[in-house]
This record gives structure tokens, C-alpha cells and sequence, in this order.
């Protein structure tokens, strides 16, 4: 079985906030209506967070039509024990995208 849609995934740095959801919203609207044609499906949204409450994630998506996911992710689980000495440490991913979030925030 096929899906024949597009998904857009969007990584966020910090814990879920229900504004995301809006955003990712914006994106799916874009792509439906800049990529997608009359064969595909609705686009599929991804919204992967640092952390999630998901009494908080069920409350923001509740309204929502398009279909959207919320889940948090674990850096340490992701990463092959092989590919740990040629990549950055989860330490230093994580510092670098809390560096970016406050360089994106000024």
C-alpha cells in the first residue's frame, strides 16, 4: 500500500508548545497547495519536540482537520553504537540546537 502524499517533518529544539501546531499547519497549507496534486492525499505533518506534555499536544490538536502527529525524541536512542566516535555527542547536538533556538530568538 502506498500513502501518496507528502510528509513534512519539523524538528523542534525545545518542549511542545501548541503554537507549533499552527506553524506546521502553515506548512502543511503550503505544500497542499504549491506541490500536491489531485491524486495525493492530504499532506501529512510530523512534529517532533525535545518533550512533550500530551495532555497539553491532545488539547492543541484537538480542532485540528489536518492530520498531524506530536512526538518527542530521544537523541541517544537514535544513534547506532558504530556511528557514536564519527558523530557528535548528544551533549553537543543538544548544545548546539539550544545555541541556534537563542540565536533565532534575538
Amino acid at each position: 500500500m502506498h500513502l501518496r502524499c507528502y510528509v513534512v517533518i519539523e524538528l523542534k529544539a525545545t518542549k511542545f508548545k501548541p503554537e507549533h501546531t499552527g506553524q506546521l499547519s502553515f506548512y502543511l497549507a503550503a505544500v497542499d497547495d504549491q506541490m500536491k496534486k489531485d491524486v495525493d492525499n492530504p499532506t501529512i505533518g510530523i512534529l517532533l519536540c525535545q518533550s512533550k506534555n500530551k495532555v497539553v499536544a491532545e488539547y492543541a490538536l484537538r480542532n485540528i482537520k489536518a492530520p498531524i502527529g506530536v512526538s518527542d525524541y530521544q537523541l541517544e536512542k537514535a544513534l547506532p553504537k558504530e556511528l557514536t566516535s564519527d558523530l557528535p555527542t548528544i551533549e553537543e547536538i543538544e548544545n548546539e540546537l539550544t545555541e541556534t533556538v537563542k540565536i533565532n530568538s534575538m
